[in-house]
């Protein structure tokens, strides 16, 4: 939607989804049914059809393997874009946005829709906020959007998506004793280096356990170096396709 000198600076609704706190409990798909099946809301919505339909959908992604894997749970709805295709789509009026967004509860008097209320880790976020204010928090937190090649200007916004696209590199640092008994180590000092070049490190927690993300899987060669001035050192190297769990890595020798 274009802005003038004026339209700039009015306040629209906006949502933000927080991936990492998304425990896909499906309150927020509930609240949705609850709110819209058999429900006619003149000039904002039809009744949404008690099958076939999911206005709020929950996608899952995972990643690693084996004893290190992570999963995010992207709630994904309209987008409630500025430049909405499906406006365009429609031709004749069948769909259309307000302005200021279309949420009847809010007109109401509600200060959140039903799906925010009813969350309960805080994953869902409205806001009330100009165009100008919302993109400068975007900028801040480094929110995202689904599908921004398309350049439809949602008003959904997603923090920590990064998690559905990017790698990380895992494992765990043991040592053997004298006794032949094995035992996790706590403090190894870990180094990652991709094509030569040092991105990271992470030092092992008391599992023995370490993880370095927010990584690209574009094919690159990594290296893992590990130390530990007590225990030793070691090495691994690999290709990084997407995350990487390394798995049990025994340190041999000392540090010098």
């Amino acid at each position: 939607m274009g802005t003038s000198a004026g339209a700039g600076s009015m306040k629209k609704w906006a949502m933000i989804v927080d991936v990492a706190k998304c425990i896909n409990c499906n309150n927020c798909v509930l609240a949705t049914k609850d709110e819209h099946i058999g429900n006619e809301f003149p000039g904002y919505a039809a009744p949404q059809p008690a099958h076939g339909h999911e206005w709020i959908s929950i996608e899952r992604h995972t990643r690693g393997s084996g004893s290190m894997v992570d999963v995010s749970y992207v709630p994904t709805m309209c987008n409630h874009c500025d430049d909405a295709p499906c406006v365009k789509a429609a031709g004749d009026g069948a769909v259309y946005k307000r302005s200021d967004g279309d949420a009847h509860l809010l007109d109401q008097g509600w200060t959140k829709p039903r799906c925010v209320q009813a969350c309960p880790t805080g994953a869902l976020e409205s806001m009330h906020v100009s165009d100008e204010n919302m993109q400068a928090l975007a900028a801040r937190e480094g929110l995202e959007v689904l599908r921004p090649e398309f350049s439809t200007k949602p008003r959904v916004f997603y923090r920590n998506l990064r998690r559905t696209y990017q790698c990380f590199i895992g494992g765990n640092v043991f040592r053997t004793r004298a006794d032949g008994s094995q035992e996790n180590v706590e403090g190894a000092r870990v180094e990652l280096s991709i094509d030569g070049v040092k991105v990271g490190d992470a030092q092992t927690d008391r599992f023995g356990d370490f993880k370095i993300d927010g990584l690209q899987g574009n094919a690159a060669k990594y290296r893992l170096r590990i130390f530990h001035n007590a225990f030793g050192q070691a090495e691994a190297t690999g290709v990084l396709h997407k995350s990487d769990y390394r798995g049990a890595i025994p340190l041999t020798g000392r540090t010098s």
